[in-house]
């Protein structure tokens, strides 16, 4: 297993090439001292038995798919499902897969690129599939970029699978957080999408002006206001670190874990859109260029 470190002033990027994982990404503070805004582990060999994704990229389909599989130009492609639900690219998804790092660069914006070649059929999905994904450390920021194409049509929809904790405290409760999603998708009991968009008005959902975040669990994938490309905006008072989102996506996974304090921004396209017609499309076809970009920028105050 390799690793690699890139950083500048303010931020340093540990980077595996096991799952193209985030290992550690530390910021300075207030205090001129780092912090791991991640979490992770500390031996590289330890995330062979993660089974959280724990900074790892998720693909070929982030979230999931329902129906045990999709149907693509009338051809049905059963993917590995338990009791009809296909998560996070299978049984062995792009976070289990050994990337490649094509190119470190150590100058004044550093970055790490990775790619990884999906064959045709594996884990179900069609086509012959080549990914990039570079992470970029610029004005003060993390850049995640992932590319994609494809020799013949299929379904991606890929995502960085980061918890991110901004501080040391042993909860997350008090972190400050809004976000501009006014709407967020309906579930059913295996937490697949209905395919509806509930307004996060009058729910526990709604962070549309900045608040605590409080013990309500999250795990919901919320649709980024159209208008916007700033997705949320996250704080600890303690650390006095503050991190903003942005993206191209249209969706924005968020997920805090019941087993460890750290929260999860997901941007990508929504849970289940193969079989979600009122969801944008997530079918990649030869010729085309997928492109997912998310910018993790951080200030002290």
């Amino acid at each position: 297993m390799k690793q690699v470190t890139i950083q500048t002033e303010n931020i340093i990027l540990i980077v595996l090439d096991y799952g193209a994982v985030i290992q550690k990404l530390l910021v300075k503070g207030k205090d001129g001292n780092y912090t791991n805004v991640v979490v992770g582990l500390n031996y590289p060999s330890a995330y062979k038995n993660d089974k959280k994704c724990l900074g790892a990229c998720v693909g070929r389909y982030a979230g999931r798919i329902s129906k045990g599989g999709f149907v693509l130009d009338q051809e049905s492609y059963p993917l590995h499902n338990l009791n009809g639900v296909h998560l996070h690219g299978g049984k062995q998804g792009f976070a289990q897969k050994t990337w490649k790092f094509e190119e470190v660069n150590n100058g004044p914006e550093p970055f790490i690129k990775l790619s990884y070649f999906s064959k045709h059929l594996e884990e179900g999905y069609p086509g012959n599939l080549k990914v990039t994904l570079t992470y970029k450390i610029k004005d003060n920021a993390l850049i995640i970029e992932h590319k994609a194409e494809t020799d013949r049509t299929t379904v991606l929809n890929l995502t960085n699978h980061s918890y991110f904790k901004l501080d040391k405290e042993e909860g997350i409760e008090d972190y400050l957080l809004q976000m501009n999603c006014t709407h967020f998708t309906e579930s059913n009991t295996n937490q697949l999408p209905t395919g509806k968009f509930v307004s996060v008005k009058g729910t526990p959902y709604n962070f549309l002006e900045e608040r605590r975040l409080g013990s309500t669990p999250l795990d919901l994938p919320f649709a980024i206001h159209p208008k916007t490309n700033l997705a949320a905006r996250v704080s600890s008072k303690k650390s006095g670190i503050i991190m903003t989102i942005q993206t191209n996506q249209p969706a924005l996974i968020v997920y805090t874990p019941p087993e460890f304090p750290g929260i999860c921004f997901e941007t990508q396209n929504f849970p289940d859109a193969p079989n979600q017609p009122n969801f944008p499309s997530s079918v990649l076809k030869p010729g085309e260029k997928y492109r997912n970009i998310a910018q993790y920028h951080f200030s002290v105050k």
